[in-house]
């Protein structure tokens, strides 16, 4: 009877623990954060090795003779505004995704909101200006099977732009819990990892682009320094 008073009152137990100390509530939400970074973390180490699959097939076939180089002066890459627009807009989206972590992290609710969505915005429009290069890429006879360059600039930027795509199924689940009015602290892992999963992708374009408007004297480098020669 004494240690059910004892109890009642809110006295600690005999080895020191209290109900008021109790963490039990915290330690699911702990692990399911930690359960989906290392999700996310091994789902883009499976990306990166897929990649740089693709980058090293990439340039292997630069070698062979029939490949001409769209970096020529009269091809499509030889002044790639179009891409660096979409490079803008996709670095905008990563750092206004990142403008949200800081915010949530702030309990600045509203500004996490706007900043949130403005990435995926920034996200949609890159994903509209990719495909605008392709019709205009199709509009100047650059076609799939024109060019062993032609495929690989399609492959590339295409397998670039679905897993973004993907990442913005993700960012529209967290969106709409936001525009609902949901609990912050609920939301923050998934507006974490949106922000950290942009990240990645921009510095995977900035590699896609970086080689995708290099010379062949570049590629001959890549090829010799890996081997592939």
């Amino acid at each position: 009877m004494s240690a059910q008073l004892w109890k009642h009152a809110g006295g600690a137990e005999p080895g020191g623990w209290s109900p008021g100390e109790s963490h039990g509530p915290e330690a699911p939400i702990h692990d399911r954060r930690r359960t989906a970074k290392v999700g996310l973390g091994v789902f883009l180490g499976v990306v990166t090795s897929l990649f740089l699959l693709f980058l090293l097939a990439f340039v292997a076939r630069s070698q062979v003779s029939d490949w001409r180089p769209l970096t020529d002066p009269l091809a499509p890459l030889a002044h790639p505004w179009m891409l660096w627009v979409n490079t803008a807009l996709l670095a905008l989206g990563s750092a206004s995704l990142q403008w949200a972590k800081v915010s949530i992290g702030r309990n600045q609710a509203g500004t996490a909101t706007l900043a949130f969505l403005l990435g995926g915005g920034f996200a949609i429009a890159f994903l509209g200006g990719q495909l605008w290069v392709w019709q205009q890429f199709a509009a100047w006879g650059y076609f799939v099977s024109g060019n062993p360059a032609n495929s690989f600039f399609y492959l590339l930027t295409g397998l670039h732009g679905l897993h973004l795509a993907g990442g913005l199924v993700a960012w529209g689940v967290v969106a709409q819990r936001l525009l609902r009015h949901g609990a912050m602290e609920r939301l923050r892992t998934g507006m974490e990892l949106c922000a950290f999963y942009w990240h990645y992708l921009l510095g995977l374009w900035l590699v896609l682009f970086a080689l995708l408007t290099s010379t062949p004297e570049t590629y001959q480098a890549i090829a010799a320094f890996c081997g592939l020669r």
